[in-house]
């Protein structure tokens, strides 16, 4: 959430900012500013009032101590009145805040300078691009095919228990799966990130706080009867374990890693582009976030870019890394880099991981901050990735690693699979 400081005093600032992502929020922040002003107006009154009754039961004191007992009467009446109205002010201006909440929810972050223009993915742009693309022997096939032949992974089996976007995994195919997420959880270990195990349900505050409430409950699960949201992401329980949090200077930055499964209703996705694991309702993947100072937070926000392009080195997989436009950008990141991967079988890039900076947007949501130097609390920047999302990854493996004989495992994943090949 964008602070109320903030845009009040940088008002044409923000307009100009959020054009980027080709929204006119010329209104929404005009209403914000004259609903804080309002805010403040009638806080300004209510303390005013407080503090004359604080004076008035102070003299009422030293009027019954000197016996002076009908002149406290008078005051006590008086001190009625104003307790009556600052009740109703106090009403007012709780309401004032609610509604100016309700407003600055629905307004995203602010871009980084360096985001290009853009209103869709078509005008991201590609900064980075590595590895050999590989040429795939007659009758290649895309994954959705490969699974069935070798007995993998079954989506018909996970439409029968569940629904459309469910697979289960089999024999090697869940092997594989298992040895990915050992493989990046490792990696990410020894890159100084803790792994944490957290709740695959979140409330609504959680969700707030990481901006996925309001802007895409329409893609969460939601359990109504105990008000639980299923995550879409590790991003949300891991982040939220700092709501409320004031850390020492000394303790940034904080780095987490977590795998979770992840639940996404993705309503409204059809076509071949969603075919087999390129697009699913439940799936797995590994996650990295940092709680960082101000000052080092984009010098973090590289130090991701570099540690999931060297799991992808080690993949050997050849992959491209995008700076999203201001049109394509989620709603609380200010800068976004996204790694897709090349499936040749498919002859398209897929996506596998967004790495963003939020700066101090959800920071601002939760109430994360830190302790300064000087004792003063400031707001933290709260960044993460993935670090890998899985089904993507293994479509890329399975597509760019196949052979006449079977597919061949990855060298780096072989001690964790315990096999060479699937065949």
């Amino acid at each position: 959430m964008l602070q109320i400081a903030f845009i009040r005093e940088n008002q044409e600032k923000v307009i100009k900012a959020l054009a980027k992502r080709n929204i006119d929020a010329a209104s929404i922040v005009a209403e914000v500013v004259q609903l804080d002003e309002k805010r403040r107006a009638t806080q300004v009154e209510l303390d005013t009032i407080l503090s004359e009754s604080n004076k008035l039961s102070a003299s009422i004191g030293d009027l019954m101590k000197s016996g002076e007992k009908e002149k406290a009467t008078i005051l006590k009446q008086k001190t009625v009145q104003l307790k009556e109205k600052s009740k109703g002010l106090a009403e007012k201006a709780d309401a004032l805040a609610h509604e100016l909440n309700q407003k600055l929810y629905t307004l995203p972050n602010l871009p980084a300078d360096i985001v290009p223009e853009g209103k869709t993915p078509e005008e991201n742009l590609t900064v980075f691009q590595e590895g050999t693309i590989p040429v795939l022997h007659e009758g290649a096939q895309p994954h959705w095919e490969l699974v069935k032949k070798y007995d993998i992974i079954d989506f018909e089996l996970g439409v029968k228990i569940t629904g459309a976007g469910f697979p289960v995994y089999k024999g090697k195919g869940a092997k594989l799966q298992r040895a990915l997420i050992n493989y990046f959880l490792d990696k990410n270990t020894a890159a100084g990130y803790n792994e944490v195990q957290v709740p695959h349900l979140v409330n609504e505050a959680s969700g707030y706080g990481t901006g996925q409430l309001p802007d895409k409950e329409g893609q969460m699960y939601h359990s109504t009867i105990d008000d639980l949201y299923l995550i879409p992401t590790a991003e949300v329980p891991v982040t939220n374990l700092f709501r409320d949090v004031i850390l020492n200077e000394s303790e940034l930055p904080v780095l987490y890693t977590a795998y979770t499964p992840c639940f996404r209703r993705e309503a409204g996705s059809y076509g071949a582009h969603v075919r087999g694991l390129n697009r699913l309702h439940q799936f797995d993947k590994v996650e990295i976030v940092r709680v960082e100072h101000p000052e080092k937070s984009y010098e973090a926000l590289e130090g991701m870019v570099e540690h999931v392009k060297q799991i992808l080195q080690e993949l050997k997989l050849p992959y491209r890394i995008l700076r999203l436009c201001g049109g394509d950008m989620g709603f609380t990141s200010a800068l976004t880099y996204d790694f897709e991967v090349f499936s040749t079988a498919q002859d398209r890039w897929l996506e596998i991981s967004s790495v963003s900076n939020f700066e101090t947007f959800q920071a601002n949501r939760l109430k994360l901050r830190f302790k300064d130097k000087d004792g003063k609390n400031q707001l933290a920047h709260t960044l993460n990735g993935s670090s890998l999302a899985l089904p993507r990854v293994l479509a890329g493996i399975l597509e760019n690693y196949q052979t006449p004989e079977g597919i061949v495992i990855p060298e780096v994943l072989r001690s964790y699979c315990g096999f060479d090949i699937i065949d």
